[in-house]
């Protein structure tokens, strides 16, 4: 009978394991392809404005825009640091753009920039 109740024991624990390794996020049947599936990406609206500075030493951009609705602020002049330092060499002052800014590191940074049609 202690030997019933030994093997017995063993399979529930035996059991268990795999359901409390999944509930604690290890789940090794999960493959790589069904976890890409799950992740997301969040696009940000775009904004008018218009350039103002380039400053390729500083790598910032002075932007004259509209609102920013992603970040909730009005339109204003301010300026930005860029992403990709590229950006710098594909605006000059005076030009119209449309471009993305989200909030990187507690700095307001444009992530995307491109010439308004």
């Amino acid at each position: 009978m202690k030997n019933i109740s030994k093997i017995l024991i063993s399979l529930i624990v035996a059991a268990g394991i795999p359901a409390l390794a999944t509930a604690a996020g290890h789940d090794h049947a999960t493959t790589a392809a069904a976890t890409k599936t799950t992740s997301t990406t969040v696009v940000q609206p775009q904004s008018d404005g218009e350039i103002k500075k380039v400053d390729k030493d500083a790598g910032k951009i002075t932007v004259k825009h509209g609102p920013l609705a992603n970040l909730d602020m009005p339109a204003m002049t301010m300026v930005f640091k860029v992403k990709d330092p590229a950006m710098l060499e594909q605006v000059k002052a005076g030009d119209k753009v449309k471009f993305t800014v989200e909030k990187i590191n507690g700095a307001f940074t444009i992530t995307a920039l491109q010439a308004a049609t």
